[in-house]
């Protein structure tokens, strides 16, 4: 079986999707950096974090949900049975996350996974401002984490 295969097993995306995801993500970041945060009706902010195998910086738009004056709330739901790539990045290497509002410079955050009555408060209020990941949610095998990012 060749490298490919097997990456198809495991439900990784292949060479073409990852570049299609590059190039929208990149697109997206302009945007947000040009004042205009949100997309399919959600805010959006930019999520910076390290990749965990190569140390690179990596940057990721991230619909994201108000949790108080200096909190975020993001949803790791990557549409598939794997965790997104941005949610390992950013639990590989937690104090190096930082987020990018629309119009505004990177500031540093902490991120906390939700677990438990948190969670679940947490997601209570995701699903009624976005009933679309209660939707995804019932189309995955796995529970979709839930992270508070607090500014530092």
């Amino acid at each position: 079986m060749t490298q490919n295969q097997q990456a198809g097993r495991r439900g990784s995306p292949g060479a073409v999707s990852r570049w299609v995801q590059r190039r929208m993500n990149a697109r997206t970041n302009t945007r947000i950096r040009r004042g205009r945060g949100s997309f399919m009706g959600m805010d959006v902010l930019i999520l910076h974090t390290v990749g965990r195998r190569s140390g690179q910086p990596r940057q990721s738009p991230v619909a994201w949900f108000a949790d108080g004056e200096d909190a975020r709330l993001i949803v790791a739901s990557g549409g598939g049975s794997r965790h997104p790539d941005w949610y390992l990045n950013l639990m590989g290497h937690p104090d190096q996350a930082s987020i990018e509002l629309p119009g505004h410079d990177a500031e540093p955050v902490t991120p906390h996974r939700l677990d438990g009555a948190d969670r679940e408060q947490a997601w209570q209020r995701i699903t009624a401002a976005q009933p679309r990941y209660a939707k995804y949610q019932g189309k995955s095998d796995r529970e979709y984490p839930v992270i508070r990012l607090t500014l530092r």
